[in-house]
């Protein structure tokens, strides 16, 4: 069954990924404008095409913070790849912000 391996193999490869990020804020407060700006700058250099973000401001929809457990704001979360992480701040520092993501390029690759 050398297919089967070879097949698995090259899904792992192939793999295109969109990342799924919502992003938490109260109103537009300057750190909620920072957190955003922040991250388009990171996911422009090293997810460009590959994201989509989505920002739900708790001030209009404060119900939607249950769903994903929100305790601070801003709060990024990531819904996908899986698992699901945050991030919770301005997001300026990006180095925090790479590895909570888990956006190191991956040394296997």
């Amino acid at each position: 069954m050398e297919t089967g391996k070879g097949t698995e193999k090259a899904t792992k490869k192939i793999k295109p990924e969109t990342w799924n990020l919502r992003l938490y804020v109260a109103g537009q407060t300057p750190k909620s404008i920072a957190a955003f700006a922040n991250l388009k700058k990171i996911c422009e250099e090293h997810l460009k095409g590959k994201y989509t973000i989505e920002v739900i401001d708790l001030l209009e929809n404060p119900r939607l913070a249950k769903g994903d457990q929100i305790l601070a704001i801003p709060t990024l979360v990531r819904k996908l790849p899986e698992p699901l992480k945050k991030i919770i701040g301005d997001l300026s520092n990006t180095e925090r912000v790479l590895v909570g993501l888990d956006l190191y390029p991956r040394e296997e690759e």
